[in-house]
């Protein structure tokens, strides 16, 4: 017998939305029932693309869906998703969750008093790489991590921090399991007035300490992350989908060098989106905690917004330095 198809809604068809309708529309047990947003001649066009109906009032579309994507600017993510919530509808939340820990706070309490699916939509969290790389997690001990892109005027209207460094410090928190001690911290503002490079070091209560750098005013995008835990370290490859592991055993080789035995794996015909969007229509029909749920998104708003205080501080401390 074949399953029920979900009914599903995409609030905020944009760059990004628009992909959530796509996939959304060619899994077969979905119904895309219909696309949301304020300018009516977008949410046609995405409308017309994947053969659903159009609106430009969220509250219409929701009278007929079981869950809804919500891929609107941050600001609004409290406003949406309560009134999705609230009308009994499983929410799909692009990441971050919310401006302030106080309405995420909200947002879990509305889904947890509903029994409603709320999943944040932390992406890397299903890159095939990410996800592969857990087989070979021990005990980590040194993190490094990089994600700097070209600059693209989309998204730059908010920090770095939120928009690029929080999907490191999801991965970090998730794969150490330790207490977060200490964070230590510096950025600025390059071209926008919100801080368009970051550094952090997060520093754990098992000794574990990660070093997260991110920028989007790079001539280059790189996303890449490097695990050093004993006797043995991993290299993960965001962008090509890649990770590589060495493993050290006992002895040297003629040269002296310790003997290493090296893995690589490459993921390229997997599709994280789709995997996400998959993963949260399956919660919708087990009613099963998301990978990544609203207390995940909300844990690492917390540590990106003690990141981003931090750095407003020391931008204040230094004004003469960043011609302020």
């Amino acid at each position: 017998m074949s399953l029920k198809k979900s009914k599903i809604g995409v609030i905020g068809v944009g760059y990004l939305g628009n992909y959530h309708a796509q996939k959304y529309a060619a899994m077969d047990h979905v119904d895309l029932v219909g696309v949301c947003d304020v300018s009516e001649e977008q949410a046609e066009r995405v409308a017309t693309l994947y053969n659903t109906t159009a609106f430009t009032d969220y509250t219409e579309l929701i009278r007929h869906v079981d869950g809804v994507s919500i891929v609107v600017p941050t600001p609004f993510h409290h406003k949406v998703a309560s009134d999705c919530l609230d009308n009994g509808i499983d929410v799909m939340l692009e990441k971050p969750i919310t401006v302030t820990l106080e309405e995420a706070d909200d947002l879990i309490t509305r889904a947890d008093s509903r029994n409603l699916i709320l999943q944040v939509g932390h992406l890397e969290r299903f890159n095939p790489a990410i996800v592969a790389m857990e087989e070979y997690l021990t005990s980590p001990l040194l993190i490094e991590s990089q994600r700097v892109h070209k600059f693209n005027p989309r998204g730059a209207d908010v920090d770095v921090v939120l928009d690029l460094m929080i999907h490191d410090i999801d991965i970090i928190l998730t794969i150490v399991p330790s207490p977060l001690k200490a964070i230590q911290t510096m950025g600025a503002p390059i071209v926008t007035k919100e801080t368009d490079v970051a550094n952090a070091q997060l520093t754990f209560e098992n000794g574990c300490t990660a070093n997260v750098t991110v920028s989007r005013v790079a001539h280059e995008n790189v996303r890449n992350m490097r695990i050093f835990q004993p006797g043995s370290s991993i290299t993960v490859n965001y962008a090509a989908k890649e990770i590589t592991v060495i493993e050290r055993g006992g002895g040297v080789n003629d040269q002296g060098f310790p003997i290493e035995k090296t893995k690589r794996f490459c993921f390229t015909d997997k599709d994280a989106l789709e995997d996400e969007l998959i993963d949260f229509t399956q919660n919708i029909r087990t009613r099963q905690t998301p990978m990544v749920s609203g207390r995940d998104g909300r844990q690492a708003l917390a540590v990106a917004l003690q990141i981003i205080d931090q750095i407003k501080h020391h931008i204040n401390s230094h004004k003469e330095l960043l011609g302020g």
